[in-house]
């Protein structure tokens, strides 16, 4: 299968590792600088008792002509415009595309640029973040991806996709609705940013406060209601894992929303947070805190923006 994954950095670059590591034919797209920080340094993974690096097979956007049988797109939803147009002579009529960012808009851009066939749905959970030299750090033991076709059929390219990856090592769900997941994963991480985004701080850090162990039931009462009300109630098992990490005592855990903010980088406020608020209020589900989280990240994105 010839895989091209696009861009090499925290989540596309690790699961691309695996790939290419166990042999599979991987090309990179990456942007120029980027490029020539893996072409000195490789593309190394280190982090839970592991350090390995491959040399990766890279391509800049002016060199890709043509189509591959599968693309992985993991991108920041910031360079999802661009990607979309970048990756245009990959596909062709047999490609597959994964994507792999969270929240749903950008199913929206695929379908509209490349029709629904070529379009899977996927999840990605994994817990990675780049060094100061571009290298992945693994920082949880947590890995593995969910991909489905859009309608909920099987079919054979979503199998031979899974076979892929799962002989890379790479821990491979096939469920019966996708989209469903697309939507718990989104609920899990706007929930996790919000507590830690509009509280500046980590989970243990909010929960060691009067009141703060309040906060995450809250914010997941209300991303669940959109999601039930978009018609995929949140599993109850689910709904307890996020609630248990959102109050964990003690906590360091934080997500890469909250480690953009303090950094003063910008976030996917309007990916994540954005189109969320935006459904609920089709929706008619109120959200006060999901809109006081989106009306805070906007101020900072706002900031960060007019100083670049």
């Amino acid at each position: 299968m010839k895989i091209l994954v696009v861009g090499a950095g925290a989540t596309g670059g690790y699961f691309g590792a695996l790939l290419a590591r166990s042999g599979q034919d991987v090309t990179f797209l990456v942007r120029p600088r980027r490029a020539a920080v893996l072409r000195e340094r490789g593309l190394r993974v280190t982090g839970r008792d592991e350090q390995w690096s491959v040399e990766p097979r890279l391509l800049t956007a002016d060199e890709l002509t043509v189509p591959y049988d599968l693309v992985l797109l993991s991108v920041k939803s910031t360079a999802l415009d661009q990607a979309v147009e970048d990756i245009a002579p990959a596909v062709g009529p047999d490609t597959a595309i994964v994507p792999l960012l969270n929240g749903l808009a950008h199913i929206d851009s695929l379908n509209a640029r490349f029709g629904t066939a070529p379009v899977l749905g996927g999840v990605a959970k994994v817990v990675t973040t780049l060094d100061d030299d571009g290298g992945i750090v693994r920082l949880a033991p947590i890995a593995h991806l969910t991909i489905g076709e859009q309608d909920g059929s099987r079919s054979p390219r979503v199998e031979k996709i899974r076979a892929v990856l799962s002989g890379a090592g790479v821990d491979t769900l096939v469920p019966e609705d996708v989209m469903a997941s697309m939507w718990h994963k989104w609920v899990f991480i706007t929930t996790f940013g919000a507590v830690t985004g509009l509280m500046r701080g980590t989970v243990g850090e909010v929960t060691a406060v009067p009141g703060g162990a309040d906060l995450g039931p809250a914010v997941l009462a209300e991303a669940a209601a959109v999601s039930a009300a978009a018609g995929h109630p949140v599993p109850e098992s689910e709904r307890a894992a996020t609630l248990g990490l959102v109050t964990a005592k003690g906590s360091s855990m934080v997500p890469s929303l909250y480690r953009d903010l303090v950094a003063g980088r910008p976030t996917e406020v309007e990916h994540l947070f954005g189109d969320l608020v935006a459904r609920a209020r089709a929706l008619s589900v109120p959200t006060p805190l999901l809109d006081l989280a989106t009306l805070h990240l906007r101020v900072h994105q706002e900031r960060v923006l007019s100083t670049v």
